[in-house]
């Protein structure tokens, strides 16, 4: 998706990252590992990233001169959100490497050409129909029928930007929500959802990571098991489909992909994350090498070993208070990996950190990180 050069880049190059949220801190931790030098893009002063990165350009992502200037200090640029102006990034590819492109960021920051991408190829997804206006809403709504999911097409997470269709009556939220452009998707009354992260180097070479069960609270990832608990053939499927997406979109870069898992055993693709994912961070302590080194192996032309789990693990998402109460509760844990992201302040439901913990018993290292009750 990109026609940029194939010449490794090697330390000590810089690396451009547009967002300085978590997901950047971990790619700079892991580039700065590697010899690389960072640079970050991001508004709020000593971001997350910007707290262990070269450097920082204190800016808003829409600001083009802010982003011009990250390119000219970079040998190449990449993000950690799907939210970045894609015509400014269009703009400085001329001024270095953009391995990843833009036309994945288009496709996945719009979920109805997401959709519409997955089903030219294929891949299983729930039934769906573009939706704007009450009238459409209705009609979509006796096509699919109920239970169903109306969703904004862009924008939107954790939750927000959704409503729940329940019956053919719509609600005065839907009615509300169907005057933007919308999706509409049948939902699925799954067993679990499981997610895998993928990757592919510049030969073309696709390498996954084992496949992980998701398990959410008011729409948040709450906790990740790795390896799921599903059948063999759950795990080799979802690696055919992650393999086939990632050849498709001739990806670079790690791209994080949610299934639900049918009650029949079948999967159906719900999301596609254009970046390292939430659900990947146990691979810091438990795989050969973590979703954030893939990454950077990806996009500087190196390349990506097969991926290999050395020991189960759960990750737990410390939300608001949690972080707190982990804090408080460290020192009693051993078995911890904690990770606190350095986040100026602390506000309800906000990713502020994340506790692994690797055992063989994966029921052993549920109950190792029960004392976090959750903030409610």
């Amino acid at each position: 998706m990109n026609s940029n050069s194939e010449t490794p880049i090697l330390p000590p190059a810089t690396i451009g990252i547009v967002g300085g949220g978590q997901l950047g801190q971990m790619l700079a931790l892991s580039a700065k590992a590697m010899g690389y030098h960072v640079g970050i893009l991001d508004p709020t002063p000593q971001s997350p990233a910007g707290q262990v990165a070269d450097f920082q350009i204190v800016a808003d992502y829409q600001e083009a001169t802010a982003l011009e200037q990250l390119a000219q200090r970079s040998d190449v640029l990449t993000y950690e959100f799907e939210n970045v102006d894609v015509v400014a990034l269009d703009s400085v590819q001329s001024l270095t490497r953009l391995p990843q492109g833009t036309d994945l960021l288009r496709l996945t920051r719009n979920r109805l050409a997401e959709k519409q991408f997955l089903h030219s190829q294929g891949i299983p997804v729930t039934p769906f129909a573009a939706v704007q206006g009450t009238v459409a809403l209705e009609t979509a709504v006796e096509q699919l029928g109920t239970p169903a999911i109306l969703k904004t097409l862009e924008g939107g997470y954790d939750g927000h930007g959704q409503v729940d269709i329940n019956q053919p009556e719509l609600s005065a939220a839907s009615r509300e929500l169907c005057q933007q452009p919308c999706i509409l998707e049948r939902r699925q009354d799954f067993k679990l959802e499981v997610a895998m992260m993928v990757t592919r180097d510049a030969t073309g070479n696709v390498v996954a990571f084992p496949l992980v069960e998701n398990r959410h609270q008011n729409h948040i990832l709450h906790t990740t098991i790795a390896p799921a608990q599903v059948a063999s053939a759950v795990h080799q499927r979802a690696k055919i489909l992650a393999t086939k997406i990632a050849a498709a979109l001739h990806l670079r870069g790690v791209l994080g992909i949610e299934f639900f898992v049918l009650p029949d055993g079948e999967l159906l693709v719900n999301e596609l994350a254009p970046r390292p994912h939430n659900s990947g961070h146990y691979s810091i302590e438990a795989c050969n090498i973590s979703q954030f080194e893939a990454h950077i192996r990806s996009i500087c032309g190196l390349p990506i070993p097969q991926i290999t789990q050395t020991t189960p693990a759960v990750m737990r998402n410390l939300l608001g208070a949690d972080l707190q109460v982990a804090r408080d509760l460290l020192s009693q844990h051993p078995e911890w990996h904690f990770h606190d992201y350095g986040k100026a302040e602390i506000k309800k439901q906000r990713k502020m950190g994340h506790v692994t913990v690797l055992d063989a018993d994966i029921q052993a290292a549920l109950a190792a990180v029960a004392a976090l009750k959750g903030e409610q």
